[in-house]
């Protein structure tokens, strides 16, 4: 297939309005548009064909109150490493919308799969993860076609999150995502326009 300027276009729409969301209406998601979210991993790349991810739909009150209390205590123990000023600064910002998004979604990795026998990845076995994040970034661009947004939360303590939802020994957490629809749009990172961090240059070398 021959892409022309419009699918160019589109996609540099997509990749420019994606944002990491944390501020969520709490309106459910169209029962056909989470499906083709969910669907869409189908077409994400994997090292040797391996597909190592596993997904778990967070739906029982109990799981995700568990998950809360993981990023809220995390959360202020992250706060606790920076200085006062700082301190300050972090805990005003808003790295969740646990409470509000609608559909909670965790993605996992199995460390050592039989599919793929190995391909790809014995002298880099964290490709495992690797294709478990390129099967998230797949969903979260098709999410954001859909205006659905997506956020990624990292502060949460692996071994809660496991033990919450009550999944096999050897999975391994990758990522928690939350998604909805956002309460706003962006084109710019949300802890750029609070003053956290804005984007640095990329570093590409010539060798």
């Amino acid at each position: 297939m021959k892409f022309d300027d419009t699918h160019q276009d589109a996609l540099r729409d997509i990749l420019t309005w994606r944002r990491d969301v944390r501020h969520f209406r709490t309106d459910p998601i169209e029962a056909e548009v989470l499906a083709a979210i969910e669907t869409s991993v189908e077409l994400a790349p994997s090292v040797g064909n391996s597909r190592p991810w596993r997904f778990v739909r967070v739906q029982t009150e109990a799981a995700r109150e568990a998950v809360i209390a993981s990023f809220e205590n995390s959360n202020e123990a992250a706060a606790l490493d920076y200085s006062d000023d700082e301190a300050a600064e972090y805990r005003a910002l808003k790295l969740a919308g646990l409470r509000e998004a609608p559909v909670h979604i965790a993605a996992f990795t199995v460390p050592n799969p039989s599919e793929g026998r190995g391909l790809g990845r014995q002298t880099m076995p964290e490709m495992l993860a690797y294709s478990t994040v390129g099967a998230i970034n797949t969903m979260w661009l098709v999410a954001r076609s859909l205006n659905v947004g997506i956020g990624w939360v990292s502060i949460l303590e692996p071994t809660t999150v496991c033990d919450a939802l009550d999944v096999p020994d050897d999975w391994q957490l990758t990522g928690y995502l939350c998604l909805g629809y956002p309460q706003e749009d962006h084109d710019t990172p949300e802890l750029q326009r609070h003053g956290w961090q804005s984007n640095t240059e990329t570093v590409w070398l010539d060798r």
